[in-house]
């Protein structure tokens, strides 16, 4: 973070129960804040749709393909609690479990995609 950072970016940044983890999004984008909110929009429009994947999945391979992406994605952007689970998604063999499983992960991709969205547009 820059010393241009405001108090309140300054707390949410250090929140531990925001959905995303800030301090882990700036490094990961080098403390560019114009590419903090591309990337987090991206993610927000995005991981919707691997999730349908997710829950349209046929086959374990491309149940695991799908997890696989959205924890990819969730861990760029510092989306932790959507990362665990779809790390733990991954994992999972059963039908049930992964019903269960693709409950919680939505619940907490439409936390974060929430969230993102409450941060406003993006500013010049």
């Amino acid at each position: 973070m820059n010393g241009s950072d405001s108090e309140p970016e300054r707390a949410r940044a250090s929140c531990p129960a925001a959905p995303i983890d800030f301090s882990h999004l700036a490094r990961y984008t080098l403390g560019d804040k114009a590419l903090e909110q591309e990337v987090l929009a991206l993610f927000a429009a995005e991981a919707p749709a691997t999730l349908g994947r997710l829950r349209s999945a046929r086959t374990g391979s491309a149940w695991r393909e799908a997890a696989h992406t959205l924890k990819g994605s969730a861990r760029a952007v510092g989306a932790r609690k959507v990362a665990v689970l779809a790390e733990e998604a991954e994992r999972l063999s059963g039908e049930a479990e992964r019903q269960e499983l693709t409950r919680g992960l939505q619940e907490a991709l439409e936390e974060v995609v929430r969230f993102i969205a409450s941060l406003g547009p993006a500013k010049p």
